[in-house]
């Protein structure tokens, strides 16, 4: 617990702010999939990125990075533990949020008789939250459940 607590008090103000953002989202995302579904919740997060949307204030994959950072910490210190789904969705809200392109995976795979689902949000072709390889195990559906116009799940 001291680790963390020191890393936290390491960061700028505005890693800060993306990690509390991540935290208190997280739960939110987390509660609007299970009463609403994954479609209403994608609208209301995509309706949320048009109205605050702007240009990224860094540029780059770093700046991409540090988000992710921060909301896989925010996923495993926050006020709940996250499933792959709700982290995917937040990240890919709050990396669309603030002008970065991102786009939400799901992929599928069958394993000792059981079937298996996992989500990822790709920056640039680059699995963002997670371990590079673990997505390459899932036959990503072709396209993207996230765009507009796309058929719904």
């Amino acid at each position: 617990m001291w680790k963390q607590l020191q890393r936290y008090r390491a960061l700028d103000s505005e890693t800060r702010k993306t990690f509390h953002h991540a935290a208190l989202l997280l739960p939110v995302v987390k509660a609007s999939l299970r009463l609403r579904g994954f479609k209403k919740t994608r609208e209301s997060l995509e309706k949320r990125q048009s109205r605050g949307s702007a240009e990224p204030s860094e540029t780059g994959l770093e700046a991409v990075l540090g988000i992710s950072r921060m909301v896989r910490a925010a996923a495993r210190y926050g006020f709940v533990r996250a499933t792959c789904l709700e982290e995917s969705l937040t990240l890919w809200h709050l990396l669309r949020k603030q002008g970065h392109g991102a786009k939400l995976r799901i992929g599928v795979r069958k394993r000792a008789q059981k079937f298996e689902a996992h989500a990822w949000v790709e920056h640039d072709g680059r699995a963002l939250n997670q371990a590079e390889q673990m997505h390459r195990h899932y036959a990503a559906f072709e396209s993207e459940f996230v765009e507009q116009g796309s058929e719904e799940i």
